[in-house]
């Protein structure tokens, strides 16, 4: 698929928005506070997003997991706060973030979806932008590689970033 010139990928020259799919690339799997590398990441990744105006759905990869985010969104500075929801609770409409897990989805509709899954999710086609992982774990890495491949096949423009540092965010 041509990329447009003028915008870099925002558009596919039809005029419809080119969907985008970011990998990053994580360098350790160092825990604090109970959670995994990526999982710090997922929160940071979720504020920064929400304060740019967007509506996330954060897919997590079972129950447990969706309650520890929960937890840690809930735990940060005031400053920092997050508003969100497991899926199925909250506002009807839910809370700019909703956090789901595969025998409970999300239905309001979403922005940005942060994928946990170590399958790549049908649903993702529905997003404009998708943000997925490459573990530090060797044995992961190839669940990631055939996501970033299903995300291709979907039409998805593909790219890698770095995580960053924290506290710049």
């Amino acid at each position: 698929m041509p990329i447009c010139a003028v915008c870099h990928g925002i558009c596919n020259l039809t005029g419809n928005v080119m969907k985008n799919a970011t990998f990053y690339l994580l360098d350790h799997d160092n825990t604090a506070d109970g959670l995994s590398a990526v999982e710090q990441l997922v929160c940071s990744l979720a504020a920064e997003r929400w304060r740019q105006g967007k509506r996330l759905l954060i897919a997590c990869d079972s129950e447990q997991q969706a309650i520890r985010l929960d937890e840690a969104l809930w735990q940060r500075d005031a400053h920092s706060f997050v508003p969100h929801n497991l899926a199925g609770e909250g506002p009807r409409a839910g809370a700019p973030v909703e956090l789901s897990w595969p025998q409970r989805r999300g239905t309001a509709p979403r922005d940005v979806l942060i994928s946990l899954l170590a399958q790549f999710a049908d649903f993702a086609t529905a997003f404009q932008e998708v943000i997925d992982f490459v573990p530090y774990e060797e044995s992961q890495k190839q669940l990631a590689r055939e996501r970033y491949k299903a995300y291709r096949v979907a039409g998805f423009h593909l790219t890698t970033a770095t995580p960053p540092v924290p506290g710049t965010t």
